[in-house]
């Protein structure tokens, strides 16, 4: 349920009635304070200003609308006029108790599934993720595409949208020649390939010095880009070994990072090959690419610079080869053509943003990109170091993705077996990875996509403030209240829940506003929305466990059986929002 599309369609409803123009916005927030009720309608402010009439009096007519609408349906127990014309409404008890009930028993807590109305239509969405190159090993630059992505692909498939993942893997382009020119020579020495590719970074540090300094070695390499471009059959399989082993590398951090890329997502940049002279002879043919100095150029006026110079997008090179644009161009054609998407997101770091909004312009002037589909890039900021620069080693090197997720759990090991050293080597290893890993991504993920962001270790493993460990903790602390009670969530009678303190009606809302959110991170590509959302619902949590007593004595057994049921609602959420981040929790902490 989203109660404020509900409470927009119900005020836009009464503001017609009341004689506002149809389609008037109703302005719906949340209040910021209770004696302001739960939600506020703003809508009549802005309408009077433009009806140039007394926006108290237009209110009052669209409170006497509202009354029949809102109080009569048991949906408010009070509506008040506030102000010069605000409208706030405070929602009954009652009514929150029997929507929040219901949705206990549904896998989705109550969020509506796209496609069960006119309005909320199914949609196709392609997410391009990760896109690692297969010359190296992935590095920490890799971690904000791959979780965020991951993120809102989760989303998305929560609230019922098809997604298809694309992982955009660079596999090809001239540095494979180097590549598998120095691992033709490691198998003819009788090494075996996932022997000599087992540290991708070494094997290409060792044929970079090759190419750099070794005597023939850079001709040959040459060579092999020419074969491999022209599908030579023993060059395939040496580039097919090349990626098999690459591909297990990456396979091996998605385990890891409970990421759900798999590799039949993978659509590397070889996957486009056979296009890209068809998309070349395209443009050309409708006059929107054009040779300049034996390349082919679109010069792109709507984003020419103060000067009146038009932007310069090189499609392929003077010598005959293709670039990134030429292949994003032709995914562009592939995803909205074959794959039927309604909309396209991308995530990359912030300094493509240039190369991605080229590629929209001259999609869409091709036709690659239809009006109807939407195309989103999604730049992130950078992962920082305490000094405010681009996260190194302390030898100013890329850190390996692989070796900061391994860091990651044996921080955690050490602080889990601080503070419960009761656990089995077992039980330590399995929590330690989950704290540890959820760590990583909830600091990453609960920044502001587009903003960068100081890496810390003591931040990100803290037990206290808008952690993953806080989080982790706050979910295994109701498991252990239902051990206390020695009864199941299966058990609960969800009906018995009976809203009746303050503190029980704000977790109440919160717990409703799932559905709202979810909607944001959705639209907005914004996962920190919803850390933001588990957070402030765990913050409440504790407030009402605090002022709420639960299993005490003089507690009745109604009483008991209604908190609990918050309780296990909140514990449903907790689950689902963190799985939702790809972040997983456990019973006992």
């Amino acid at each position: 349920m989203n109660i404020k599309n509900l409470l927009a369609a119900i005020v836009s409803k009464a503001m017609t009635s009341a004689g506002l123009p149809e389609g008037t916005n109703p302005a719906i927030s949340l209040s910021t304070k209770p004696q302001f009720g739960d939600y506020q309608a703003n809508g009549v402010m802005g309408a009077a200003k433009k009806l140039k009439t007394n926006p108290r009096e237009l209110a009052t007519k669209v409170v006497e609308q509202l009354n029949s609408a809102l109080i009569e349906s048991g949906i408010a127990e009070k509506i008040e006029l506030a102000g010069p014309g605000f409208i706030n409404i405070h929602l009954n008890k009652a009514w929150l108790s029997t929507n929040l009930s219901q949705t206990a028993s549904d896998e989705k807590l109550g969020v509506t599934q796209r496609g069960t109305s006119p309005t909320d239509k199914q949609q196709t969405v392609v997410v391009d993720y990760s896109a690692p190159n297969l010359a190296k090993e992935m590095h920490v630059g890799h971690l904000r595409s791959t979780i965020i992505g991951d993120a809102v692909v989760r989303a998305l498939e929560f609230r019922g949208d098809k997604v298809i993942r694309q992982n955009h893997m660079g596999d090809w382009g001239t540095q494979f020649g180097m590549l598998l020119a120095h691992l033709s020579d490691k198998l003819a020495s009788n090494e075996v390939a996932e022997t000599a590719l087992a540290d991708l970074e070494n094997f290409y540090r060792e044929a970079k010095v090759r190419f750099d300094d070794e005597e023939g070695f850079a001709d040959r390499a040459r060579e092999y880009v020419v074969k491999l471009q022209g599908g030579d059959a023993e060059c395939d399989v040496l580039w097919q070994q090349f990626i098999d082993i690459s591909i297990a590398h990456s396979e091996e951090i998605y385990e890891k990072l409970n990421v759900t890329l798999a590799r039949k997502d993978i659509m590397g940049e070889s996957a486009y090959n056979p296009d890209l002279p068809k998309v070349i002879d395209e443009l050309m043919a409708k006059n929107i690419a054009v040779e300049d100095q034996g390349a082919k150029v679109v010069f792109i006026d709507e984003m020419a610079n103060k000067d009146g110079e038009p932007s310069v997008f090189i499609v392929q090179k003077s010598g005959g080869g293709y670039l990134y644009a030429t292949t994003d161009l032709s995914a562009c054609r592939y995803r909205s053509g074959e794959l039927n998407a309604d909309r396209i997101i991308i995530f990359t770091d912030a300094r493509q943003a240039l190369h991605f909004k080229q590629v929209e312009i001259v999609a869409r002037k091709a036709e690659f990109l239809p009006d109807n589909v939407a195309y989103d890039h999604c730049p992130f900021g950078m992962m920082m170091g305490d000094d405010g620069k681009p996260f190194k080693t302390r030898t100013g090197g890329t850190i390996k993705l692989a070796e900061l997720l391994d860091e990651a759990v044996t921080r955690a090991t050490a602080l889990i077996k601080e503070k419960n050293p009761d656990f089995s080597d077992e039980q330590l290893a399995d929590i330690a990875s989950k704290v540890g890993i959820g760590a990583v991504k909830f600091a990453d993920l609960s920044k502001n996509r587009t903003s960068d962001y100081i890496f810390n270790w003591k931040t990100m493993l803290s037990f206290e403030g808008a952690t993953a460990p806080y989080l982790q903790y706050a979910y295994s602390r109701i498991q252990s209240i239902f051990t206390k009670a020695n009864i199941s969530e299966d058990q609960l009678d969800y009906s018995q829940l009976n809203i009746v303190e303050l503190q029980e009606k704000s977790l109440a809302m919160k717990l409703l506003q799932l559905e709202e959110v979810l909607d944001s991170v959705i639209s907005e590509c914004t996962p920190n929305l919803l850390c933001n959302y588990l957070y402030e619902l765990a913050s409440l949590y504790m407030t009402f466990y605090e002022a709420c007593p639960i299993l005490k004595d003089d507690v009745s057994e109604e009483v008991k059986q209604s908190r609990l049921v918050l309780c296990s609602l909140v514990s449903k959420t907790l689950n689902k929002g963190l799985d939702i981040l790809g972040i997983e929790v456990m019973e006992r902490m």
